[in-house]
């Protein structure tokens, strides 16, 4: 990337590097140790064209979280204001625009894919 002064780095962290849930102080340390790595790396590798942004997930739908237990679902789910988890899909689209031209000109940021529960 370097050598061709252009590239995208699109890391993945999670809205619990934030550290609101019980429990998961090693989870939310490492995933805020992502979201420094992309702020670090976003400000040492601009000058080569580089851009480094993460995408941060709150509750999606997959396997892992079809396993929670109901009342768990239904706690997390009545705190996103689109009241439903997001979709695989959903993160994917999010990756693409960052790894695309369309995202040229922002690096260092981190979007947070969590149907609304960051920034309330």
């Amino acid at each position: 990337m370097i050598a061709r002064s252009y590239g995208r780095i699109v890391n993945i962290s999670s809205t619990a590097y934030l550290g609101q849930n019980f429990g998961q102080a090693n989870y939310a340390s490492a995933k805020a140790g992502v979201i420094g790595l992309t702020k670090a790396l976003g400000m040492e590798l601009a000058q080569y064209g580089i851009t480094v942004n993460c995408v941060a997930p709150g509750l999606i739908d997959t396997p892992a979280t079809r396993a929670y237990e109901k009342k768990t679902t239904d706690r997390i789910v009545n705190r996103i204001p689109l009241r439903h988890p997001g979709e695989i899909a959903d993160i994917a689209a999010a990756v693409l625009f960052l790894a695309s031209d369309d995202s040229k000109f922002i690096t260092r940021e981190v979007i947070h894919v969590s149907g609304g529960v960051v920034g309330m």
